[in-house]
Parts: C-alpha cells; structure tokens; sequence
C-alpha cells in the first residue's frame, strides 16, 4: 500500500512503539468494557467507527491527503471492511458479556487463526511444526472455554471476533498497492457506522451518556486510534518478524488493568489456556521467520 516515506528509528524503537500500541489497545478495551454497562453494543461500534474515522480524516488533512479516494471502492477493501465489522461485533459484544481478561486470552488465538487462514485460502506452504503448533493454540483455546462446563456466550464472541480479525488481516493482502494507509483506516472506521446502527436499530434505542460513559467512549476512540498509528509506524520501522511477537504484550497489559480496575481474578483454566495460545503464537511465529530466512523472496527491481 502507498504511503509516506518511512520514518528513520531502529529495531528497538520500533520495539517501543508496539508494546506502546498494545498498551494503547489494552485502555481501549478497558473503556469499552466500561462503557458498555450502560451503551448499547451497536451505540459503541458506531461510535468507535465515526470517531475513528473522523481522526483519520483530520490527519489525512493535515498531510495534505484527500479523506477519500477511488480505491475505497475496491473490492478486497470492501471485503475487509465487512470482516473488520464483524470483527469488531465480536469484541465488543466479548468485552460486553464476558471478563475482559477471558476475552483478551482468546483474541491471542487471531495470529494463529491466521496461519491456518493463510493455508487454507491462499495456499501458503506451512510445515507440520506449524500446523501442530496451531492445533496446540487452538487446543489452549477450548482450555479457556471449558465446553463440559457450558460454554459462555462471551468467549463464543470472542471467537467471532478471532475469525473477523483474522479473516480482515488475510483480506488486507488483496488491498490494492495503491491504496494509502490512511485511507484504509478512514474505510474501515467509517464501515462501523452503519454496522453499529443497524445493531441499535435491532436491539435497542441509543442512550445519552452521563459525562463519565462519554469519557469513556472517548477514550475507546483516542485509545485505539492511537495504537493503529503506532502499530503502522512500528512496522514501518523495525523489521515484522522482530516487532510482531511483542503484540502479545497486549495480553499482559488486560491481564493487570482487569485485575487492578475491575477486580477480576483469573481461573487456572484461563492462565492455563492463555500460556499455552502464547507459546504456540511464539513458536509459529519464529518458525515462519525462520523459513523467511530460508527461502528469502527476491529483491523487486527498482527503475533507474
């Protein structure tokens, strides 16, 4: 995708600015989840949508950029936006019903869920390693879910969530190059709006806020934007297969901010499963860039 020459900063800072984006994104969900006792779910995402479009298009402004662009309409964007919808239906009707802590253990499962996605569609070659450490993650994933004891129709949405998520990261390849990365945020941001309206319109009227839901509700925005332009500039910085890993840092931070602010107390079951989901996303995740280093892809050709 097209996009400002990319800012000079070495591994290390690009390092700091993912774990500084996981954090970011850890407050998000926090304030969702605070938000949502009195807002209703399609209330939020409209919200989240709008807010987050609206700061993308003010940046976009600022550089200069025009807040729209033809290649919106593209249908690999379009098919992104529809899975970052559900994706986000998923999280915040998680983050609603279900402990913020149980929630964030599962959405660990999306680089995976990836892995397996990236085979299966695209056809990439993935090794039994891999493959074993995917049914390992997932099986981490059915720990946290506890199916003998009934299942809890949060942690159902949290894997709504995983394959949304996923499904938009895989559909984010089909993006055409000459689509900016802000133009991409403006687009899926602004995808939410109707989302969350038809989901209002379908379960409830909108409420007014007291001032401090509408503080959280703004911190969900300003949190989350915050952490899609870290993540993007962390990327651009530092080589992906150094910086990916740390985005499991967001599990660590939810973990303490559920703990110290909602006073949540983890089950064995949900540490077990969380520790197992990480360690088969690390190991996949140092298997790939292992045989990146093995079968490196050929330099593109750069004219004059």
């Amino acid at each position: 995708m097209t996009d400002l020459a990319p800012p000079r900063g070495g591994t290390l800072h690009a390092i700091a600015l993912m774990v500084g984006a996981m954090a970011a994104f850890a407050v998000a969900d926090l304030c969702i989840k605070l938000a949502s006792v009195t807002v209703p779910i399609g209330q939020i995402i409209a919200v989240m949508g709008g807010g987050g479009a609206l700061l993308f298009a003010l940046i976009a402004a600022v550089r200069g950029l025009a807040p729209v662009s033809r290649s919106m309409l593209h249908r690999a964007v379009v098919f992104r936006n529809g899975c970052e919808i559900v994706g986000t239906l998923g999280i915040v009707t998680a983050l609603t019903l279900a402990p913020l802590s149980t929630t964030a253990a599962i959405l660990q499962a999306t680089p995976l869920a990836v892995t397996l996605g990236a085979a299966l569609v695209l056809g990439e070659a993935v090794g039994w390693r891999r493959w074993a450490a995917v049914t390992v993650g997932f099986g981490g994933v059915l720990v946290m879910l506890r199916p003998g004891g009934g299942v809890e129709p949060g942690a159902v949405f949290a894997l709504v969530a995983v394959a949304g998520l996923s499904a938009r990261d895989l559909a984010t390849r089909f993006v055409p190059a000459e689509t900016h990365t802000l133009h991409l945020a403006i687009s899926g941001f602004g995808s939410l709006v109707p989302a969350g309206l038809v989901v209002l319109v379908a379960t409830g009227a909108p409420v007014r806020p007291d001032p401090q839901t509408a503080l959280w509700l703004a911190g969900a925005v300003v949190f989350a934007a915050a952490a899609y332009g870290m993540i993007t500039l962390s990327l651009r910085m530092g080589e992906v297969s150094a910086v990916t890993p740390f985005r499991y840092s967001r599990l660590l931070f939810l973990f303490v901010l559920a703990m110290v602010v909602l006073g949540e107390r983890p089950d064995p079951a949900t540490w077990l499963g969380a520790a197992i989901v990480v360690a088969a996303g690390l190991y996949t995740l140092w298997r790939e860039r292992r045989a990146a280093r093995a079968n490196p892809l050929p330099l593109p050709l750069r004219p004059g």
